[in-house]
């Protein structure tokens, strides 16, 4: 996938912005979230509040001119937004219904849905050794997530929709950069509106079936308002960097580097919340690492070995055009001579 015109930032800073924004809101979220913390149990809701201020810091933006805004149909801004609401909608319900470890499961499972769909969708194709790194990397987040497997009937199908959604939201990131020649933020800027107002209607009832809990009788005390402002804030990076990085790279690329939040988060589990890091984790962390950077050199062994072939070709094709035209410069002048 092609990378954006005039980026702002280089392709590393754009690495680390959405490891840091999405480690940063993790922790966060753990802290809002949690029964220790401040209780807030409403999290499609709070996914709602975060693409409020998303919308928000997009239309500032469009206000003062520093960035513009370019025309996307509005049936396919509602189609992406359908999408996006169903993917982090099943997503709650899969981690509500299925244990933990189908869970981690069915999100290591995005990696090869996202390589089928771009096949079938864009006609991508993949080297040997770029299957083999994504299996070392899924396999070693595998190691150090996955601990019990217990399987549903109503889960497996929360899981398949929220694996799917997920797969094609990343896709259609990507393509639609592509096809409206649209920069990442002001694509976001777009679609962050729609989200806002549909999560923010339907949000308070899906977590209602979720939880059992009213987001009407939540006590807002000041500290949970600070983390929610702060979750808030961290999302907008997130779902920037999100939309960058896609539109540099591709939904394969970000999924499989994306892991390396799942290590960050291990560590700073471990190192924060006196989680337990075992020799299994560190033994999954290390695979992960390790598929990663082979990930990393294969992609870029598949990128210079197709320059070489486009420049083989190049350089066949003007030969073809240099005898091409020797001939019928020949033909003229023998023409010439007979006349």
């Amino acid at each position: 996938m092609e990378t954006e015109k005039k980026p702002a930032v280089s392709n590393m800073g754009a690495w680390a912005m959405n490891v840091v924004s999405s480690v940063g809101i993790i922790m966060v979220n753990k802290q809002l979230m949690s029964p220790a913390g401040y209780a807030f149990v409403f999290a499609t809701t709070l996914t709602g509040f975060h693409f409020s201020v998303t919308a928000l810091v997009g239309w500032v933006s469009n206000a003062t001119g520093i960035s513009t805004s370019k025309p996307v149909p509005l049936w396919e801004l509602l189609w992406f937004s359908i999408v996006a609401n169903l993917s982090i909608t099943s997503m709650n319900l899969s981690l509500m219904l299925n244990s933990v470890g189908f869970y981690q499961i069915s999100k290591l499972s995005i990696i090869p849905v996202v390589c089928m769909l771009e096949w079938i969708l864009n006609n991508k194709h993949y080297s040997t050794r770029v299957i083999v790194s994504v299996v070392v990397v899924a396999f070693g987040v595998g190691v150090c997530t996955v601990t019990d497997l217990e399987i549903n009937v109503k889960g497996f199908l929360c899981a398949c929709v929220a694996v799917f959604c997920t797969s094609l939201q990343q896709i259609t990131i990507g393509s639609f950069q592509k096809k409206y020649s649209i920069g990442s933020f002001e694509l976001l800027s777009k679609t962050a509106p729609i989200q806002a107002v549909s999560l923010l209607l339907f949000g308070p009832i899906i977590d209602y079936y979720l939880n059992g809990r009213s987001l009407l009788k939540y006590n807002f005390a000041s500290g949970a308002i600070m983390f929610i402002l702060l979750s808030c804030s961290l999302a907008v990076f997130c779902n920037m960097s999100q939309y960058l990085c896609i539109g540099r790279f591709s939904a394969t690329t970000f999924q499989v580097l994306g892991h390396m939040k799942t290590v960050c988060v291990l560590i700073l589990g471990w190192v924060l919340f006196d989680s337990a890091l075992t020799f299994k984790n560190i033994l999954g962390m290390l695979l992960a690492v390790v598929g990663m950077i082979i990930y990393s050199w294969a992609v870029e062994s598949d990128k210079q070995a197709n320059i070489k072939i486009e420049n083989k070709v190049g350089s066949e094709e003007d030969v073809k055009l240099l005898k091409s035209n020797a001939s019928a410069q020949s033909d003229l002048e023998l023409g010439q001579t007979k006349s």
